[in-house]
């Protein structure tokens, strides 16, 4: 199957994929941090066919908002929005943590 859709990484799409590489690489080692750095960029890379497939991000679901989905690695969770025929990939997250507290941190980072 051809792609239909072109896929953009924004840059804090790619610092949170390196923040959390990093992370598993100073717990699990090299190896594993390798892995999984493979497993979320393949899932990413599933985008190009067919991104409405994945689900709506349930959070901002919840309040009516339905612009964001999301594809699930594991714990990981790429978020993303569909322009056209592009996948602007918006962010990469632990699933593991408090989404709401996650984008505060984000903004006030971004603020400074």
């Amino acid at each position: 199957m051809s792609a239909r859709f072109t896929v953009a990484w924004t840059q804090s799409a790619v610092d949170d994929l390196l923040s959390i590489i990093d992370f598993v690489a100073g717990r699990d080692g090299s190896d594993a941090a390798e892995h999984l750095s493979g497993q979320i960029t393949n899932g990413v890379a599933g985008l190009l066919t067919m991104p409405c497939r994945c689900r709506i991000v349930p959070e901002l679901e919840a309040e009516g908002i339905d612009g964001y989905r999301e594809v699930l690695v594991g714990p990981y969770r790429s978020m993303f929005t569909v322009r056209g025929s592009e996948v602007v990939l918006l962010t990469v997250l632990d699933g593991r943590r408090d989404l709401g507290e996650l984008l505060i941190e984000r903004a006030l980072r971004e603020r400074d």
